[in-house]
């Protein structure tokens, strides 16, 4: 047993940006748990900025793997996210099936796209392989639109709670136990919601948050990264769901108000202290 709880995150590292590992280390490590960083790529800013330098480590990562494996390092969880390239994704198949334990839990986050588009890194041959990886997760925690590429269907935020019902059970026969769709349109359009199945128990559950109009960088991540930590600390599923709900609407709504670039992300560092506060459980229901 690990004295501290330890997540290994394949992540890429972005030098400037609140988004991949620049916010997924602070948020598990103040969660209480050890967070061994598995860089698939270092950037000077994320993405959203012009100009960013690109070193890519694929060619580096299974020395990486093996030297861990020759360690014979134990992980409680296994969370991946943005991976660059079919081979990435193949050598994370590769790094789940040697660190695997039926007590490791394995959360991965399809970083794919964003309201209906795929990112212009990513293309068909990448959400195919995507679709191989995510039969090896417990956990996977698409965004809407992730979930519709992943299913192959149509982009529409005309949707029901009951077709969204259907595609959670649709991504989990895929092979996750626990799927979790974030960003899902609702009938008020000064909401969202993020709506999850889980199939061990054949349950369906909803968070519902206010909309708030500005688009922030790095939040899928974060969102992820409490659900982990949630999830390691104990909490069940619905509560997990609700942490995360809380706290990145914290992020979000202590970010607004600022006249600060969007694309820095939220500004992380004046709610991080917010993970320690006793937690109010306020928001889930169950969806029959």
């Amino acid at each position: 047993m690990n004295q501290v709880k330890r997540v290994a995150a394949i992540h890429d590292l972005a030098g400037f940006g609140r988004a991949s590992l620049s916010v997924i280390i602070p948020i598990i490590s103040t969660m209480g748990m050890q967070v061994c960083p598995m860089p698939t790529a270092v950037l000077s800013s994320h993405t959203e900025f012009d100009n960013y330098t690109f070193v890519d480590l694929t060619d580096t990562m299974e020395n990486y793997m093996n030297h861990w494996k020759d360690e014979k390092i134990e992980f409680d969880s296994i969370y991946s996210g943005f991976l660059g390239s079919p081979k990435q994704i193949g050598i994370i198949s590769k790094f789940i099936d040697t660190f695997k334990t039926d007590k490791c839990l394995v959360v991965v986050d399809p970083v794919m796209g964003d309201n209906g588009q795929l990112y212009s890194t990513m293309d068909m041959v990448m959400v195919e392989n995507m679709r191989k990886l995510i039969q090896k997760a417990d956990i996977i925690t698409p965004n809407f639109t992730e979930a519709a590429y992943l299913l192959g269907e149509e982009y529409n935020r005309d949707i029901s709670e009951e077709k969204v019902k259907e595609w959670l059970k649709r991504l989990a026969d895929m092979g996750a136990k626990t799927v979790i769709i974030t960003s899902v349109p609702t009938e008020s359009t000064k909401n969202t919601a993020v709506i999850a199945y889980d199939s061990k128990e054949d349950k369906y559950w909803k968070v519902s948050c206010q909309y708030i109009p500005a688009h922030f960088p790095g939040t899928g991540d974060a969102f992820t990264s409490v659900i982990v930590g949630s999830l390691l600390k104990g909490d069940s599923l619905p509560m997990a769901l609700d942490r995360g709900v809380q706290f990145i609407t914290a992020c979000i709504r202590a970010s607004y108000g600022f006249n600060y670039p969007r694309k820095e992300g939220v500004l992380l560092e004046k709610v991080l202290g917010n993970l320690n506060m006793p937690f109010m459980i306020s928001s889930y229901e169950l969806l029959e």
